[in-house]
């Protein structure tokens, strides 16, 4: 019986030091977008001060990375996660955040005029001092306290899209 326990207690350690030393916990540089394409994957990385303008980074992950004041404008990122990023600063300008999911993240001072955030997933996300004027934020799902405070301020309308701020966010 004590042989059995040992044993199992061998598996465990082995299969854990499996799991956790796979490239999946240990925030790999690079995803499969497709078949042979290849995206970046900034999981839990420090790109602080990046320039990534006009890139095609769909299908990415960001999460939990720390991008301050990293330049994203006029980058394609529909279809990442952003969960837990800290955005703080960013020039977010035209980005396209289509169907991303982008709980907790930090977006406080980021400049998200132009941008297109259809679907997005932004509960728990900060907005605070961010310039929104011509994003849309159609069918996003913001907790009501962040609407409330970006409705104050929205204003124009999206020249992708063509919907205004003010009716993406449902003001009223």
């Amino acid at each position: 019986m004590k042989f059995f326990s040992f044993l199992k207690y061998l598996l465990c350690i082995t299969f854990s030091f499996l799991v956790l030393t796979s490239p999946v916990f240990a925030g790999a540089n690079v995803a499969v977008k497709g078949e042979g394409d290849e995206v970046p994957s900034y999981v839990r990385s420090d790109i602080t001060g990046y320039d990534f303008h006009g890139e095609d980074l769909h299908l990415s992950s960001i999460a939990g990375a720390v991008a301050r004041d990293a330049d994203f404008s006029d980058v394609d990122l529909h279809g990442t996660t952003l969960t837990l990023s800290d955005l703080k600063g960013s020039n977010l300008n035209g980005i396209n955040l289509t169907d991303t999911l982008s709980d907790r993240v930090n977006f406080q001072k980021t400049d998200l005029r132009n941008a297109v955030l259809i679907n997005m997933i932004a509960s728990g996300s900060s907005f605070a001092g961010a310039q929104i004027e011509g994003a849309d934020f159609s069918f996003a799902i913001l907790d009501s306290e962040d609407q409330r405070n970006l409705c104050e301020i929205a204003d124009g309308i999206n020249p992708t899209t063509g919907v205004s701020t003010r009716e993406s966010l449902e003001c009223r």
